[in-house]
């Protein structure tokens, strides 16, 4: 059995991860924004490994996420669900970055960086990271006119990009996953995806004994892969991204 920690699992698809993986007996440490958020799981914290709480659009709380997360030892898999989309006015700014920015893109960069480094690491994508640009100029949205659509299909292709530069850099085993549109707080009640489906490349990727490591890095959507942007699978920008991402943050991405 695995010992897997899920970003962002209070509600939405990284609850019904959560679940799953603990009906299959694995152990599970959850994340919630906060105490107040953290009582939202009900019974099932009593179910999980632990929860480990943090605002994600602070740095300071990332780096108190990570710090709770390598108390409990080192993870086989962390799947960095969490996320935000279509903030409106910056999403409030918060340690001068955009919100989106923070959250979809910063944070599982530090995750990455200061959590021990797991046996398999999943990325929470999206189709709309084929939208996203691969300019890095202003990537923290301080200057440019704020597109909240723009801000999350870059956000996207940002994490899509980082799953596979580790998967190049180290022996960790990499996916990025599009859940595809499915209606939860995050996707609305109008999302015409299966809920279900959502979730299952995600939790099927950090357990399965059946992926072959030639796949590392992939690009998923209901556990076939695809074809991502194509600036992700540019080494050149993997490259170019990782260094800008250590420039904001102060931490290093290391290797293994």
């Amino acid at each position: 059995m695995a010992r897997i920690f899920i970003t962002g699992s209070v509600d939405g698809l990284g609850r019904a991860a959560a679940e799953e993986l603990i009906a299959a007996g694995h152990d599970v440490v959850v994340h919630a924004r906060n105490e107040e958020r953290a009582d939202a799981l009900g019974a099932l914290r009593s179910h999980t490994l632990g929860v480990v709480t943090g605002d994600l659009a602070r740095a300071g709380d990332t780096h108190y996420v990570a710090d709770q997360v390598n108390a409990f030892g080192r993870m086989d898999a962390v799947i960095h669900n969490a996320g935000v989309y279509l903030e409106h006015d910056r999403g409030t700014t918060v340690d001068g970055h955009a919100r989106t920015f923070a959250i979809n893109t910063l944070a599982p960069f530090l995750l990455t960086a200061l959590i021990q480094r797991p046996e398999r690491l999943v990325y929470l994508s999206s189709g709309l990271h084929r939208g996203g640009t691969d300019s890095l100029d202003d990537l923290d949205w301080m200057t440019r006119p704020w597109d909240a659509g723009q801000a999350y299909a870059d956000s996207k292709l940002h994490v899509t990009t980082l799953a596979a530069a580790i998967a190049r850099r180290s022996g960790t085993l990499t996916a990025s996953v599009d859940p595809g549109w499915v209606p939860t707080r995050m996707g609305g009640p109008s999302a015409t995806g299966d809920l279900r489906l959502g979730h299952i490349t995600q939790t099927w990727f950090a357990t399965s004994g059946e992926i072959d490591r030639s796949v590392s890095g992939g690009y998923w959507h209901h556990k076939a892969q695809q074809r991502p942007h194509p600036s992700a699978v540019d080494t050149a920008f993997q490259d170019r991204l990782i260094e800008a991402l250590e420039a904001i943050t102060g931490e290093r991405l290391g290797g293994a």
